[in-house]
């Protein structure tokens, strides 16, 4: 592939639009992922033809996370406020869902939503910054100092499939994981946000002997299928918001690929 033809087919540049609903669908394991900006409406989540359902979560669950200002989200009349940060997940069945802004004159929400088929249904569930399972990961001297926020997991919020959180990078620190690693039960989407204008994350994909990479800006987000590596390292640090979906949710299921292997 040119890069133009992997930026298409890999790479979702606009995730936010003010006042829409936008929505990606994917075959990588039935994924759809987007992001919802109330900019002041209020919008709600509806049924699409791609997924034959009269309500989006008819056959679905959804992970969201706010990366904007504090927001509102409405599942069946019931009211979730989200601060920056804040997971929230919704499980099959349930049928009105609605994004909104919180407090007049705080800065906009932006939420991130992921979604995969479920085939159960898991109660509503939202959890703040912090209140996951938080990991200490890497090493200053390998610029890959990060903290990790498991949410949605086998051992935290429950569900059918999806496994979601979300990373912070600490100052000077660049790489997002390392070594990079494949999961091939599963496919893997990152968003990344708080990264500076002027920054980039050079987003490593592809095989081990064929590798490929993007460059991603703030608030762009990356479909990772499960036959690709992904790692990645910015001209600045930076966030992302980590979601998978496949045959397990087993977090540590991955199989490393060692960067003196990589070619």
């Amino acid at each position: 592939m040119t890069t133009r033809q992997l930026r298409d087919t890999y790479l979702i540049p606009d995730v936010f639009v003010a006042g829409e609903i936008r929505l990606t669908y994917t075959h990588h394991d039935r994924v759809v992922l987007g992001g919802a900006v109330p900019a002041g409406a209020d919008l709600r989540l509806t049924g699409y033809p791609e997924i034959r359902s009269e309500s989006f979560l008819e056959h679905r669950e959804l992970g969201v996370v706010n990366v904007g200002g504090e927001g509102v989200v409405t599942a069946d009349g019931v009211e979730h406020t989200m601060v920056t940060g804040a997971c929230l997940y919704l499980g099959r069945g349930v049928e009105d869902v609605r994004f909104r802004d919180g407090a007049a004159g705080a800065e906009g929400a932006q939420f991130y939503l992921f979604s995969a088929p479920a085939h159960t249904t898991y109660p509503t569930a939202l959890v703040s910054p912090g209140e996951g399972t938080v990991r200490e990961l890497g090493d200053q001297l390998t610029s890959n100092r990060r903290t990790l926020n498991q949410y949605i997991h086998e051992n935290g919020i429950k569900s059918c499939q999806i496994v979601m959180g979300v990373t912070e990078l600490h100052p000077g620190s660049m790489w997002n994981t390392m070594p990079a690693h494949t999961h091939d039960r599963r496919t893997e989407c990152y968003l990344y946000f708080d990264v500076p204008e002027d920054a980039r994350v050079v987003h490593l994909m592809g095989e081990r002997e064929e590798t490929r990479h993007l460059l991603v800006a703030d608030r762009q987000a990356v479909i990772s299928p499960s036959w690709s590596l992904h790692s990645g390292v910015g001209t600045a640090a930076y966030s992302f918001v980590w979601a998978m979906a496949g045959e397990n949710q087993a977090f540590d299921d991955m199989d490393a690929a060692p960067i003196t292997v990589l070619r």
